[in-house]
């Protein structure tokens, strides 16, 4: 059974399923009904931070472009441009003892590409949500739904995988950016020039 969490819950990931070592992140959503004439693609990225909450480098910060991150520990699905159909529109592969020790925290992201060119924002987006699948036995440990309504934001944290000691938390963070990915690589520290 999964752990269904709102804004601000953490829960361990890794004591309650002991023996865990490979996770699917899945990222969905819908588009609600859109008439601005342009397509609406969403796009996930992943953060790979150190402990100050920062990449370590340009190649930490990991999407369709730059698939495989953390020493192979670390791979995305590629870009789903339409996020038609039911299930997961986007997926990362983590390979939990495989993520360099420098690593600290995971974030994962929903961006609308070219948002303010389109007049695009996540209040025309439903139904979005992170969840964390077990690789092995396809089985779900933890759901999130951003429920909240994000009437000008066009970027999302929605949620962090996190060392605590030896093990791997999960925190759901809901938190919304304005300034799309602009703003999730300003406080990142990536540089996408």
């Amino acid at each position: 059974m999964a752990v269904s969490l709102q804004k601000g819950q953490k829960v361990d990931l890794t004591k309650t399923n002991p023996g865990l070592t490979d996770i699917v992140v899945g990222l969905g959503w819908d588009t609600k009904k859109y008439d601005g004439g342009n397509d609406f693609d969403l796009d996930s990225s992943v953060f790979l931070l150190n402990g100050q909450g920062k990449v370590s480098a340009d190649t930490d910060f990991i999407f369709y472009n730059n698939a495989t991150g953390a020493a192979g520990a670390v791979v995305h699905s590629g870009d789903n441009r339409t996020g038609v159909g039911d299930g997961d529109d986007e997926t990362v592969n983590i390979n939990l003892p495989g993520v360099p020790a420098g690593i600290e925290k995971i974030a994962f992201t929903i961006t609308i590409h070219d948002a303010q060119a389109r007049n695009q924002n996540f209040g025309q987006v439903s139904n979005a949500y992170a969840r964390v699948l077990n690789k092995a036995t396809g089985e779900e440990l933890i759901r999130y739904d951003l429920g909240e309504d994000f009437s000008i934001e066009t970027a999302i944290v929605v949620g962090e995988l996190y060392r605590h000691g030896s093990e791997w938390k999960f925190s759901a963070i809901g938190s919304g950016y304005k300034d799309g990915l602009a703003g999730l690589a300003r406080d990142y520290g990536v540089n996408i020039g």
